[in-house]
């Protein structure tokens, strides 16, 4: 039993697990849609009404919305902390180590959205689609390199973790900046209120995330909401706001973890299978030096994993990819906007980064990474055309027509059907095992 729980407890923290379930989850709506013996419940489930009242204020959506302008805003989130994070001390920390990866992010945002604008950049209806073409899906991608373990080394995954979270950046800024609705700068005053408190919070040691959970989603949250810049946004910048500095050193935490531990074995042990009052008092002490050892923002990080890899996700991709076929499967994948958003990921994201990266080595403004070539970066190129989650998004909100984005989220699941298969064929047969001593 032991054994089957720490099996799951591995794969509910494995990012390339998420990606096996984000597909299945993709897939099982997409055949809901379509079958009629499915078709009607999976609508009717997708389109059900919920609403929220507090004496005059109501806010009422059908559960596809929920799912985009609510839930995902948890996912949008987690994307701010892991930024966060990685600007203190990651990948991002210094411009050395974020060189390369920042431009060849850039190049993959750039290219994709040049190449679907001339296709797509004449006809005023087509055009505001250029944003989907722009996003890689980290979870994916890593779910693809856990089948080619012996021809990736870390360092690759590193760089295209902190390639995907500038990318992400990239996608959060376009739907900021370009897919906002008419704005209420009476609920952007109240939102910056909000955050104030929470720098306010966080200035003052507050750290039980609760509070900071309250403020952002009872306050930031629904002030967004109603302002007109997308909800999800409001998750990004919030997570800028939680702590992300220990309570106590790691010298103090080591010397503090010696003296309880030492405390417990001095405690007399009882018969019995719990434990006395003493020994207790003790664990609940280690439970809070443990507490005060972590930061606020890497505790919320690690602990919303799991909930946002297999429950925000899964859910988004099955009430989002059940695009009804309706007539010929082939004539949605020849409509202007598809062949733009195919054409975008597939060759755009390859050529973008790819090409950005290569001319950056060449200029010597940035420097490839350790146990990393350009065979290898070429690969991770082919893979960057993978951009279920974001692409799936912002499909949603560049057109109007319903048409026109079932087309786009149908055209996003060939595209990173396609690219996922080229990307791990290229490093199946292009490149050589890794040397098993090098990690």
């Amino acid at each position: 039993m032991k054994k089957i729980q720490q099996i799951l407890f591995r794969f509910f923290h494995n990012e390339s697990g998420s990606g096996w379930i984000l597909l299945l989850s993709a897939i099982a709506g997409l055949v809901c849609a379509n079958m009629e013996a499915t078709a009607h419940g999976y609508h009717f489930f997708t389109h059900t009404t919920i609403h929220f009242s507090w004496g005059d204020f109501v806010l009422e959506k059908p559960l596809h919305h929920w799912v985009n302008d609510g839930l995902m805003s948890i996912f949008f989130f987690v994307v701010g902390l892991e930024l966060k994070r990685e600007i203190i001390a990651g990948e991002l920390s210094n411009l050395k180590k974020a060189s390369l990866p920042i431009i060849a992010a850039v190049g993959g945002m750039l290219l994709p959205a040049l190449f679907y604008l001339i296709i797509d950049g004449k006809d005023p209806e087509f055009k505001s689609g250029w944003g989907v073409p722009m996003a890689t899906d980290i979870a994916f991608v890593l779910g693809i390199m856990t089948l080619l373990k012996d021809k990736i080394p870390l360092t690759l995954k590193i760089f295209l973790t902190a390639l995907a979270i500038v990318d992400d950046l990239g996608a959060v800024l376009v739907i900021a900046l370009f897919y906002t609705s008419t704005i209420s700068f009476g609920s952007l005053l109240f939102a910056g209120l909000f955050l104030f408190l929470l720098y306010m919070m966080n200035r003052l040691g507050v750290r039980n995330v609760w509070y900071y959970a309250f403020v952002g989603i009872g306050g930031v949250w629904i002030a967004f909401l109603l302002s007109g810049v997308h909800a999800t946004i409001a998750g990004v910048v919030a997570a800028f706001f939680i702590p992300a500095r220990t309570k106590i050193s790691e010298e103090e935490y080591s010397n503090r973890m010696k003296e309880l531990i030492e405390d417990f074995n001095a405690i007399p042990t009882n018969q019995y299978s719990v434990t006395t009052k003493y020994q207790n008092e003790v664990l609940e002490n280690m439970r809070e030096v443990v507490d005060d050892a972590q930061t606020p923002l890497q505790h919320l990080e690690y602990g919303m994993h799991g909930l946002v890899s297999f429950l925000v996700l899964p859910l988004f991709a099955f009430v989002n990819a059940g695009v009804v076929i309706n007539g010929s499967f082939i004539d949605m994948l020849q409509h202007p906007v598809s062949i733009g958003i195919i054409i975008g990921l597939v060759l755009g994201k390859a050529l973008g980064v790819f090409g950005f990266s290569w001319i950056a080595v060449k200029l010597k403004i940035a420097d490839l990474p350790e146990n990393i070539n350009l065979k290898l970066l070429f690969g991770v190129a082919l893979l960057a055309g993978v951009g279920f989650t974001m692409s799936m998004f912002i499909a949603d909100l560049a057109f109007v027509s319903e048409e026109l984005k079932a087309n786009a989220k149908m055209a996003v699941m060939v595209a990173s059907l396609f690219s996922g298969v080229i990307g791990y064929l290229y490093f199946k047969t292009m490149v050589p095992d890794k040397d098993p001593t090098i990690e």
